[in-house]
Parts: structure tokens; sequence; C-alpha cells
């Protein structure tokens, strides 16, 4: 009797530590696939604090991203639905087994402010990392050490199906979401934001005291300057800018939202954000890396705007050669103005990037990608959908994005077993037609 006690409460606990891992793995990978350009500056940062900047700059950073988030979601698809219990728990024990030191080593230096692992959905502290990835271990030790106890949930007739259209479609979802922009985004700066909100401060509290450097070069000899003794002579050559905390205080959830015209040196910032009148802002953390294939597309867009008395900025923490090649290569004619790199790419993933705004809030965002042409900008922003803002509800994505998986899966995997049927049934009479023989 106690044998039989002891068998039940170790099938509960090995398949409750499965289904703890699966639903991790799942929305960890699926996080990641849904934002694989956060997950690229992630992995950059990590490369950084390793002292690898030369791989940090190639590749290797988006090769990583993609590959870790499909191989996370597969992972969670195994241990879920039961598929190669052979060889999935021994991938977990070995994943958690880097992971957990990895995450402690995290902890201890710091190198960095959060591991990423759900990127900016569920955002932790490196000890809440830690401590978590010890859960997770001793769960994938129980798996591996009781994987014989974990039943499936489909048929060994059916699973390479699931398996493989798993992988297909989150290799699907993570090209999409890298070509186009997050269909999930979990930033300050999601359209329907409201940026000045997001810049406020409860009353009582401290807020943080930033400081915005500007880098500039004259003679081989580079200078720092701030806002308060920008420098007025034009010998001074633009170099980087950087925001650094000067006393930490309350931070709300946009704390670096600053613009500078190139030109003048004058903060934009209020300006921008007070404004009644539509403002196109094209963003690019750097212009030498930036994807020139929709140039001609964000030339109309700025003719567009001239045209009907809106504004059109680019905002970028590129440098002043680099601004210059810009033009050159471009064509382009509109106004540059400089932010902190960190906020861009926080803004839209995608560089060039175009936001639409108004008083503060972000109305649309477009990928270099999918860039509106004069087809869609064929009158005044007033009478077009543009002018206003009705974003579909996370649970409305959450509910397509599972039709989209579950669906076609349904589908396929019925059309698997109708025609199993139908090949056994054949076979059967094939037999029972050799036996009367």
């Amino acid at each position: 009797m106690e044998n039989k006690y002891l068998h039940k409460a170790i099938v509960v606990w090995s398949n409750f530590c499965r289904f703890l891992l699966a639903v991790v793995f799942l929305f960890s990978g699926f996080i990641k696939a849904n934002d694989p350009l956060g997950t690229v500056y992630k992995v950059q940062d990590y490369l950084e604090a390793w002292g690898l900047l030369t791989l940090s700059g190639g590749y290797v950073p988006y090769l990583v991203a993609i590959l870790f988030g499909i191989f996370e979601f597969t992972l969670g698809i195994y241990f879920f639905f039961g598929i190669r219990r052979r060889v999935a728990p021994l991938l977990m024990l070995l994943v958690m087994s880097f992971l957990t030191p990895l995450t402690l080593w995290l902890a201890i230096a710091n190198p960095i402010s959060d591991c990423g692992c759900f990127g900016d959905a569920v955002v932790l502290t490196n000890w809440e990392t830690f401590f978590k990835n010890i859960v997770l271990l001793i769960a994938a030790i129980s798996v591996f050490k009781w994987r014989r106890y974990i039943f499936n949930l489909v048929t060994t007739k059916v699973d390479w199906l699931v398996s493989l259209y798993s992988i297909l479609f989150i290799i699907f979802f993570t090209l999409f979401c890298l070509r186009y922009l997050p269909v999930f985004d979990f930033r300050p700066y999601h359209v329907g934001a409201d940026i000045v909100k997001g810049m406020s401060i409860p009353e009582g509290e401290k807020p943080t005291v930033y400081e915005t450097v500007f880098i500039y070069s004259k003679d081989g000899k580079e200078k720092e300057f701030t806002i308060d003794n920008f420098p007025t002579d034009s010998t001074w050559t633009f170099v980087d800018s950087k925001t650094r905390v000067k006393e930490k205080g309350y931070e709300p959830p946009i704390h670096d939202f600053s613009i500078t015209s190139l030109e003048t040196g004058e903060d934009m910032t209020d300006e921008i954000l007070q404004s009644d009148q539509y403002t196109f802002l094209l963003v690019s953390p750097w212009l030498k890396q930036a994807d020139d294939s929709g140039m001609d597309l964000i030339n109309e867009v700025y003719d567009y705007s001239v045209e009907h008395g809106y504004r059109f900025l680019c905002l970028t923490a590129s440098s002043e050669q680099d601004i210059m090649e810009w033009q050159e290569n471009t064509g382009a004619e509109y106004p540059f103005a400089l932010m902190d790199e960190i906020t861009l790419k926080t803004m839209i993933r995608s560089n060039p990037g175009l936001m639409l705004l108004k008083k503060g809030v972000v109305l649309r965002k477009w990928s270099v990608s999918n860039l509106p042409d004069e087809y869609q900008l064929n009158a005044p922003l007033e009478r077009l959908p543009f002018s206003t803002w009705s974003p579909k509800t996370n649970i409305h994505k959450i509910v397509e994005v599972t039709c989209w998986f579950l669906g076609p899966l349904l589908l396929f995997t019925i059309a698997d077993l109708i025609w199993l049927r139908i090949k056994n049934r054949k076979e059967k009479k094939k037999k029972e037609k050799e036996k009367t023989l």
C-alpha cells in the first residue's frame, strides 16, 4: 500500500514538474520569438560583458537570439505534449545546469541589469532569476529521474506532426516579428501609450535626476558638454551622446525621453510632446547600420508631411559624419535631432522605424518593411485611420495567435489520422485478400 501511494506521488510530482517547465519554456521562447530584436540587444549585452566585442556587432547575436527562442519554444512543446521523452528531459537538464550557474554569476557580478529571459513582458532582477532557476533545476532533475512516468497528450502516430508544425510555426512567427514589429508590445512606447503620462511621477515620490551629455571633438580632442554649456562654436564636431544618472530616485516607465535639435542644440522634448499637430518620427539608433531599402517611401512620407503641414523629424544617436553620409546616400531633406541610443532602441524594434505622434500619444508604428505608401497616405491624416488608434487588446491577440497555432495543427492532425485510418484499412483488405488466395 505504501509503495502504491509513493508511486502515485512520483507520477503526480514528475508530471507537475514537467508542466511547470513546459509553461516556463513555452512562455520564454514565445517572448523571445515575439521580440527577436530585443533578444538580440540582450545577447549583445552578454557578449560585451564577456569582453567579446568583435562578436557583438556581427550576425552572431541574431543567430543566437533566433535559435535560442526557437529551441526554448520547441523544448516547451516537447514537455507539454510529452514528445521525445528520452531526449527532451536530458536536454532540459543540460540547459538548466548551464543557466543556473550563469544566473548566479549575473546576480553576484551584476554586469547587466536583468537576464532578459522573459523580455519586457516580465522583468526579473538577477537574484530573482537565479532563485527561479533553482526551482526549475529541481524540476528538471525530477523529470529526468522519473521520465518514464511522463504521460503524453498525443499518440505516437501524430507526435511527429505536432513537433514539426510547432517548429515551423515558431520559425515563421520569429521571422514575421523580425521583419515587421512585435505582435505584443510590452514596452512603454506601444501604440496608444501617452508618453507624457509615462514620464510622470506619483505625488510624493522623489524623481531620479538624469543628465544628457554630448561628446564633441575639436583638434583631435573630445570634450563632454551638457545642455547648459552646449558649444556655440561651429568648429566642434558631434561624436556621441549619452544619458547618465546624477541622483537615483523613483523611475517612471519613461525616464529618458529627451530630444535635442542637431541644428540649434535646443531641447525639443516639450515642443514635440505638447504639440497639437501630427508628428512623424523617423527613429534610427545608428544610421550607419540602418536599412535604406525603404528610403523612397520615407522621403514620400516626408513630402506628404510637408504638403499637409505636419512635423517630420529623424531621431538618432549617430555621429554628425554618419548623418551627413545618410543625407548624401538617401537624399534626405528632413531635419535631425539627437536622442539616447537605448531610448531609440526601446521606442521601436526597427532600424529605421517610423512613429506617428499627436500630443505625446503614439498613434501608429511602422517598421522599415511596412512603411505607408502614397496609396495609404492619399488624404489628410484627419480623414485617415491613422488619426486615431484602436489597437487590439492583448487578449484579442492571444486568441488570434492561439487560433493560428492550434487551428492548423488540429486540421493537420485530423487529416493525418484519417489518412492513417485509410492506409490501415487498405493494408487490412490486402492481407485478407492474400489469405483467401
